[in-house]
């Protein structure tokens, strides 16, 4: 039944958008968007969705909100560009606020989080070699995502997204996530500089450390002299219920980097750090043409304001805890599914093997939702301004597709 409603539907879709001049990097499905509204989506048959993709926790106050909308147009009449030649008065602005939300001293802004990482990582390795360190190397986890940048793709453990591109850069070792024990053996590697993980693994399915392990982190980096650095791209700006994932462990970083919702759409990212850190990169050993420009930055300035004025922190937590509540409710039970995770607006529903089509059969069903490790994983990262009423759509239309599954 499943394999007549899928033929059903992609012949149904339109499919007159000619890609043939695109490269070949993403097997998209049949559905082409051309208007949002909040957590709402409209296809150009105008059929309506509910997105809990969010972009891929990109469009965290949802689409189309009024004040991003306001704030892009205004600043868009003003001002794009500079370069970073001169003073960039919304640049200087947002680092203010940045740090302030952060707690971090000082910040690059870049263009996307793959940048950000690699800014870390270079911060990292000038820092190691400050210290006389000829190959300074970083400790990353197992099932880890940090970007496609060559030095972000070695950091990053996914034999499938590195086939085709080696040799890797050298110097990283992975160790097991959420296991300190693991990162302890190497407490004699003199070569060792930092550690690099995310709080919360967003790509590998939603896997959450457990309590403590941040704050373990933190002592084992202070007792080698090791930097700590936090990936927040996807954990960052409210997800998980606070500004930053570290900030439920009352801990911080060396280094973090943000990108993905810090403006809600407009390309951006952030490499924040404090301490010795942030004293690393001097003028010359690390720039960016486009980052940090006025419209980037005033975009992610009006999205902090947003989530303050609207206590969107304060939502996300609260509404993640009622998602997963109706979840739990609706298919906890149900023999197919396996576990449900998550924390704030970033949750994730493993099933008891992969299933073929999953991304697509939500698609049909009116509901975005990411698929990981082949098929196995539902990943939810709704805007964290999503009503109760919409909380309960997202499980109701998770049922109804659960319970057809073959």
């Amino acid at each position: 039944m499943l394999k007549k409603l899928l033929k059903n539907f992609r012949k149904e879709s339109k499919a007159s958008y000619d890609d043939s001049a695109l490269m070949d990097t993403y097997t998209r499905l049949p559905v082409s968007f051309v208007r949002g509204e909040g957590s709402i989506l409209w296809d150009d048959d105008g059929k309506r969705y509910l997105d809990a993709v969010g972009g891929l926790a990109v469009t965290i106050l949802g689409h189309s909100h009024p004040k991003i909308n306001e704030c892009i147009s205004i600043q868009a009449s003003k001002l794009l560009h500079v370069s970073n030649l001169y003073q960039v008065q919304e640049q200087s602005r947002l680092a203010k606020k940045f740090c302030e939300i952060s707690q971090m001293d000082k910040v690059f802004f870049a263009n996307s989080g793959a940048e950000a990482n690699e800014a870390a990582i270079k911060i990292a390795r000038r820092y190691g070699h400050n210290k006389g360190i000829d190959e300074p190397t970083i400790i990353t986890t197992k099932s880890s995502f940090h970007g496609r940048t060559m030095a972000t793709l070695s950091a990053t453990d996914n034999q499938k997204i590195q086939a085709g591109f080696t040799p890797l850069l050298s110097d990283f070792l992975q160790v097991e996530f959420n296991n300190i024990d693991n990162i302890g053996e190497h407490a004699s590697n003199q070569n060792v500089v930092a550690v690099m993980v995310e709080p919360i693994q967003g790509e590998a399915g939603i896997n959450v450390c457990d309590p403590g392990y941040l704050q373990s982190l933190r002592m084992l980096c202070d007792e080698h002299g090791w930097l700590l650095i936090l990936d927040e791209i996807q954990t960052g700006m409210g997800r998980t219920g606070n500004w930053f994932a570290y900030q439920h462990e009352a801990i911080l970083p060396d280094i973090m980097t943000s990108a993905k919702g810090l403006a809600n759409g407009m390309p951006i990212g952030a490499c924040a750090a404090r301490g010795k850190a942030a004293e690393v990169l001097i003028p010359g050993s690390h720039g960016s043409t486009f980052g940090g420009n006025p419209l980037a930055c005033q975009t992610a300035l009006t999205t902090i304001d947003v989530i303050e004025q609207e206590q969107l922190i304060e939502a996300a937590k609260n509404t993640g805890v009622f998602l997963k509540k109706q979840i739990t409710q609706t298919v906890g039970t149900h023999p197919r599914v396996s576990e449900i995770r998550g924390k704030g607006m970033m949750l994730a529903i493993e099933l008891d093997r992969a299933y073929d089509n999953l991304a697509e059969l939500f698609l049909q069903a009116g509901l975005l939702a990411s698929i990981t490790k082949k098929g196995k994983v539902i990943r939810l990262l709704p805007a964290i301004n999503i009503s109760q009423s919409e909380a309960k759509s997202i499980a109701r239309i998770i049922h109804n597709v659960i319970i057809k599954l073959d």
